[in-house]
């Protein structure tokens, strides 16, 4: 708990805050404590590995994922459950499957799918994985489970099956299953790699979900080792495949289910470096997401470097007038960030004035202007519309507190079109190149409408319901205060408004 400050202010702290007058002044620290994790959920103890999203008849989602230690044995990666009806509240059913012996298939199990057969029956499809090889079969195989209460699964050996010829042994995962209303009969895509072609995804078709089909790949486009846990969807008139390697997760966009698929120029929702990594789609109440998770943090302190698994981050996907996709905060959020918090701020550096909810700063070359709005909420959304110079550098800034003066920036970095967030200290912000960032043309609005959403060290920033920037910003807790900043440009925060939780 931090020591909380008297909360009274001198007379010319009082005067910076309503008037915006050229003197510096501080806000007082609150009290700051840590909470659960309602909205980007991890297991106590574990993390959340590859999510396979189920959506129920009443509309409530399922998300089944690979549960992850920092001890895992010979056998690892059983799959557990959460279930939601609105993404902020998250029920833990705990392990759903156990991975197997060393002599079977699946003493690791990988990602897969969860789909309702039409007499009712549940089916899961996911990866066995085997580094003894299954007797020279490969070490990555297809396996089958089924259940009638999706609480009980019973796996089914004979269904399981390999590679084709010409195709990776060891390197064929995460069937996505799904029914083909045009194809009457069962899809099922699979990262694959196949010998001459690299990466690709490839489709194999069934009547009964016993018998599988190879079709061959429906995308390959050389340029991949793996095509990772592929989805398949249809929003509008175009269908898209979302696919994961390099620690990122991808799309690409087609007018048929059978391609050909290309890639938009910037097909990357979230950020790098297992920012956000293997999200499939759910489509709920209307709306369509993206679930994937968020990789926990590095063996450092805030960095660019995060690890495989960590927490649940879904993300709303929104589709532009052109057929390219954006992603926006789920909209029930709104459900949840239901009391307003007054918005105050004060000058701390350079040019800085507030008037009402609005912030402008203006810093010269080298130089930066900064307002500080006070201790950061535990959880919180703040929202506002942001506009900056051409080239500029502005955004959001963590620290400031009495046990910690240094400030840190998540920055809108038009200057290279980025949006990024390193640790870097303020004053060192030209020092370094962005590492864990997001590309975004800032070229294309002039005014950016920003959403910051905050649940202890997570901070996801939303920008003109196109792109999120997914981070962990240790040094935004423990009574960290929250500001905005200038760097070399001039920029103003308008109409900011903070919500926390009802």
């Amino acid at each position: 708990m931090k020591k909380q400050c008297p909360v009274f202010l001198s007379c010319a702290a009082s005067a910076v805050l309503l008037s915006g007058c050229a003197s510096s002044a501080s806000l007082p620290d609150e009290p700051y404590e840590a909470g659960d994790y309602n909205l980007y959920p991890a297991p106590e103890g574990a993390y959340v590995g590859d999510t396979m999203p189920f959506v129920t008849e009443d509309s409530e989602l399922e998300l089944y994922y690979l549960y992850d230690t920092d001890h895992n044995g010979q056998g690892y990666h059983p799959i557990y459950k959460y279930s939601t009806p609105n993404l902020f509240e998250y029920e833990d059913r705990g392990m759903v499957l156990n991975y197997g012996l060393m002599s079977d298939p699946d003493p690791a199990i990988g990602t897969g799918s969860v789909l309702q057969d039409h007499d009712g029956m549940y089916h899961l499809f996911y990866t066995g994985h085997n580094d003894a090889g299954n007797g020279g079969r490969g070490k990555e195989c297809v396996m089958h489970a089924v259940s009638s209460d999706r609480e009980n699964w019973t796996k089914i050996p004979e269904d399981t099956f390999f590679s084709p010829d010409n195709y990776s042994k060891d390197d064929f995962r995460d069937p996505e299953v799904f029914w083909s209303e045009e194809d009457q009969c069962w899809w099922m895509l699979i990262a694959a790699r196949e010998n001459t072609q690299g990466g690709v995804v490839a489709k194999y078709t069934s009547k009964d979900l016993k018998e599988w089909v190879f079709e061959g790949p429906i995308f390959a486009p050389h340029e991949q080792y793996m095509l990772e846990c592929p989805d398949l969807f249809r929003m509008g008139d175009r269908y898209y495949l979302t696919y994961s390697w390099d620690c990122v997760t991808y799309y690409a966009v087609s007018d048929s289910p059978n391609g050909p698929f290309h890639m938009p120029e910037d097909n990357v929702f979230d950020g790098n470096g297992f920012i956000f990594y293997a999200a499939k789609t759910a489509e709920m109440d209307g709306n369509q997401y993206l679930c994937g998770w968020l990789g926990r943090s590095g063996l450092t302190g805030d960095s660019a470097y995060y690890q495989w698994a960590g927490n649940v981050l879904n993300h709303q996907l929104v589709r532009k007038e052109d057929g390219t996709l954006g992603v926006r905060e789920p909209e029930t959020f709104s459900q949840y960030f239901t009391v307003e918090k007054k918005m105050q701020a004060v000058k701390k550096e350079g040019k800085v004035k507030v008037k009402g909810n609005s912030i402008t700063l203006s810093a010269k070359e080298g130089s930066y202007a900064l307002a500080d709005m006070g201790t950061r909420p535990q959880t919180m959304i703040l929202e506002c519309d942001v506009k900056l110079d051409e080239g500029g550098k502005a955004g959001f800034a963590f620290g400031g507190s009495a046990d910690d003066p240094a400030y840190t920036v998540l920055c809108l970095n038009d200057a290279e079109n980025k949006i990024h967030y390193e640790g870097t200290e303020i004053q060192d912000l030209e020092k370094y190149d962005p590492e864990a960032y997001t590309k975004y043309d800032f070229s294309l609005n002039d005014t950016h409408h920003v959403k910051l959403v905050c649940e202890n060290e997570i901070v996801v920033l939303y920008i003109d319901d196109a792109k999120a920037l997914s981070s962990r910003i240790r040094h935004s807790i423990d009574g960290a205060h929250i500001g905005v900043f200038a760097y070399g440009c001039s920029a103003s925060f308008d109409n900011v408004t903070m919500k926390l939780p009802h």
